[in-house]
């Protein structure tokens, strides 16, 4: 037991670590690539913070822990949605842009429908999961169509996020390319490293207590897997970059359902086969913590402090469920 908590910490230090260098690699060499900084925002950076569910997924659909993976991404979605999205508010209270309330609000709540609706056979297959990577590649391109029509406003701030570094370096545009590469690859390996060994303890804990791997995947690897989200949309908060705390969280969840799930499910020639609870219970907590934030984010087009409170006291609450009734 002493050793799987020993290989879990080793592997969430590595996620956290390998995503960050490898978000920060990615986002800059976009950025030297001429790619819009908004754009590197809503994709490279949504899509790098959820590198480690990814890397964590692949490797339990490898090893025959599928509902580990399921179970992970769904965990995951609601901590981002109510635990972290609920913590930025509670921080500062959070306006809510119009392409938010319009776009990527509804476009995570359907991605969550369509999960649990794929899910109802009690299996994910590799035909569901083409489905989901489709999706992915829609939102995509739909991302990138309206990069165009962003506000000023919202491009300085993604351009101070994301492009201020590669704007004072001019003379040595093929060292800093190799360099930011190499951080991009880097990242990319650690995390992949990290994942194998964050599984591997998580499967060890599972069995040591004697629980499911989708309750470990629901709770201590999604709060693991989900530190890059907790960093980012923490340092936008203090920052005062809302529209990239907002953003990055919502694109996160809607990747992680869309690509990250999907590619998950092409993994197994079987498919992700689904216990009675994560059809039933967890992926359905998930839909409907995606559809309260609806209300919440219309009234006013804010999220005061109270209403933050109450979704981090929420997500404690689904957490305590999960820990009292879940095998």
């Amino acid at each position: 037991m002493t050793g799987s908590v020993g290989w879990f910490v080793v592997g969430l230090i590595a996620l956290a670590i390998g995503a960050e260098v490898m978000v920060r690699g990615g986002a800059q060499l976009a950025a030297r690539l001429g790619i819009s900084p908004i754009l590197i925002g809503l994709t490279v950076v949504s899509i790098g913070t959820s590198l480690p569910e990814l890397a964590v997924g692949v490797t339990a659909a490898t090893e025959g822990s599928g509902e580990l993976a399921v179970g992970n991404i769904a965990g995951t979605n609601v901590v981002n949605i109510l635990f972290i999205l609920g913590l930025s508010a509670l921080i500062r209270p959070l306006a809510i842009e119009q392409r938010t309330l319009r776009f990527d609000l509804p476009v995570m709540a359907g991605a969550a429908v369509l999960l649990w609706v794929l899910a109802l056979n009690g299996v994910l297959s590799r035909v569901d999961g083409v489905i989901l990577v489709c999706g992915a590649i829609v939102y995509t391109l739909v991302l990138i169509r309206m990069s165009h029509r962003e506000s000023r406003a919202v491009k300085a701030e993604y351009i101070q996020a994301y492009a201020e570094g590669p704007a004072k370096e001019p003379k040595h545009v093929g060292e800093s390319v190799f360099r930011h590469i190499a951080m991009t690859v880097t990242g990319i390996v650690v995390v992949i490293v990290g994942a194998e060994w964050l599984v591997d303890g998580a499967v060890g804990i599972a069995r040591g207590f004697g629980v499911s791997d989708a309750l470990i995947g629901l709770t201590i690897v999604a709060i693991g897997t989900s530190a890059p989200e907790l960093v980012t949309t923490i340092v936008s908060t203090v920052r005062g970059e809302r529209d990239i705390a907002v953003g990055n969280l919502l694109g996160s969840s809607v990747y992680n359902i869309l690509l990250i799930l999907g590619i998950t499910c092409l993994v197994p020639a079987d498919g992700l086969a689904l216990s009675h609870n994560l059809v039933w219970i967890d992926i359905p907590l998930m839909v409907v913590a995606g559809l309260v934030c609806i209300p919440v984010f219309i009234t006013g087009r804010r999220v005061h402090r109270a209403e933050g409170a109450a979704m981090v006291a929420a997500y404690l609450g689904y957490l305590t469920f999960l820990l009292t009734t879940q095998p």
